[in-house]
């Protein structure tokens, strides 16, 4: 069982929904958010980021993968963005400030390429596990032997006793 596009889809709507909330609570932090988000806003974010993740698995990116997933993780990174400014104590207001900007474009980057390596090497280690698994797992069979015994068979029959046997078919006795 090699793995298929929708594998790896899961595989990336959980990365893109967990990176959007670690990063907007990150690039939140680094931008002068000020302290820890409360937990109804973390608890909110892990609700936003969840849906992301699963919106972005049903969406099919075999086109442009590294651009839609740029794009996707940009839309995860707003929306966390948004679900914590919302839901924090203070507010700020939806703008980003010049430093939470940078943390946010630079995250969207870097996690896009990390999720596009994590996605290859999903593809192959998984694809070496189904081939070994498949050699452990093939019934054995005994190998055949290189030595072969060839026997002849000739019948023992005298051919005298076939010519001497007598004409016609046996009977009972003649005297009966």
């Amino acid at each position: 069982m090699t793995p298929g596009p929708k594998d790896v889809a899961q595989l990336r709507g959980a990365f893109v929904g967990g990176t959007s909330g670690a990063v907007s609570v990150a690039a939140h932090a680094l931008g002068g958010g000020g302290m820890a988000p409360s937990e109804s806003a973390v608890v909110l974010l892990i609700l936003a980021c969840a849906s992301v993740g699963a919106v972005v698995t049903s969406i099919d990116s075999r086109r442009s993968p590294a651009l839609l997933l740029a794009l996707m993780l940009a839309a995860g990174q707003a929306i966390g963005h948004a679900t914590l400014t919302i839901a924090s104590d203070h507010q700020h207001g939806l703008l980003l400030s010049l430093p939470m900007l940078a943390a946010h474009i630079a995250a969207v980057g870097v996690c896009a390429v990390l999720i596009r390596g994590a996605e290859r090497g999903y593809v192959v280690a998984a694809s070496t596990v189904a081939a070994i698994v498949a050699v452990l797992l093939r019934p054995w069979a005994p190998e055949p032997s290189p030595f072969t015994a060839r026997t002849r068979y000739r019948a023992k029959v005298v051919l005298r006793q076939l010519l001497t046997s007598g004409l016609g078919t046996r009977g009972p006795p003649a005297f009966v």
